[in-house]
């Protein structure tokens, strides 16, 4: 079940705000400029959908997007628990960083931990299948796919040399709970 919990960014122990409802976690999102949305396929995908299947089923949702924001490409990416490369790859993004442009995934299947520090707060936004993020450009945040990864997820990019990570050298991702 998708979730919002907040805490201050000085107390990983005590939560200040959580939620389990898609509006609540949106309205509570869209204070802080980030969306939060629901989409639903316009067909049913099966088990392990490839990337044309997954990029058919929700091009109405990608191209209402595109037509608002002006994005430029997006793709598919999945991880499975059996990827020989998944701690490297999860402890690439478990830092605090920042991206040069919106930071957009919709997760088709599984789920992500996306952790935002926003003005003296971390909001760790629980994604699951159906739940979109659109992180604004220039926000610190980190992410987390877990120690055992298992999710589909569309990305869209303005330019994807613009999502290149760029940490910001604190540590704060190491005092929140992440995945098991």
């Amino acid at each position: 079940m998708s979730a919002l919990t907040i805490f201050t960014d000085n107390d990983a122990n005590f939560a200040v705000w959580h939620s389990t409802d898609a509006s609540e976690i949106a309205t509570k999102l869209g204070e802080s400029g980030v969306r939060f949305e629901r989409w639903q396929a316009d067909r049913e995908l099966g088990d392990n959908p490839d990337a044309n299947s997954v990029i058919t089923a929700y091009q109405h949702a990608i191209d209402r997007l595109v037509a608002e924001k002006g994005y430029q490409s997006w793709d598919v990416i999945s991880m499975r628990a059996d990827n020989q490369q998944k701690a490297e790859l999860r402890g690439k993004f478990l830092s605090e960083h920042t991206h040069g442009e919106d930071e957009v995934r919709f997760f088709v299947e599984g789920a992500g931990l996306f952790c935002l520090h926003l003005a003296g707060f971390v909001y760790q936004v629980l994604c699951e299948k159906n739940d979109l993020i659109s992180v604004p450009a220039g926000t610190p945040h980190w992410f987390d796919m877990g120690s055992e990864p298992h999710f589909t997820a569309i990305r869209i990019f303005e330019n994807p040399q613009g999502w290149i990570a760029q940490f910001t050298g604190d540590s704060i991702a190491d005092s929140y709970p992440r995945l098991p």
